[in-house]
């Protein structure tokens, strides 16, 4: 097996690890919160499909952000090996890059926020 293979695997199943975790700890939240007087409106059913989409929305959104860092980096520094005046214009791009992990995590608040 290709040393590239084997890290997009190892780097699937973390995120496919951490996502569960997060959705597991994300479900068991709602009965803690209503157990301390808090009132929940909405019906648990769609209450853990909401979780579960909102830590679905930061994991996929982080895991491509991830992936473009890793694409638009590699470019970068070979860029940067043939014209280092092209600094400012790559740190941008890198930026750019990261700006999907913070709309994901955008849309997974405003999930949160519309569950109550």
């Amino acid at each position: 097996m290709k040393s590239s293979t084997r890290w997009l695997l190892a780097v699937a199943a973390v995120t496919l690890l951490t996502a569960v975790l997060a959705t597991i700890a994300l479900v068991l939240a709602a009965p803690a919160l209503a157990a301390e007087g808090v009132v929940v409106a909405v019906d648990p059913g769609v209450m853990r499909w909401g979780f579960a989409s909102a830590a679905a929305s930061a994991g996929l959104a982080a895991l491509g952000a991830g992936y473009a860092v890793a694409q638009v980096g590699t470019a970068a520094l070979g860029a940067l090996a043939e014209k280092p005046d092209l600094f400012g214009r790559v740190l941008v791009m890198v930026g750019l890059a990261e700006g999907i992990a913070i709309y994901g995590l955008i849309v997974s608040i405003l999930i949160l926020n519309r569950l109550g």
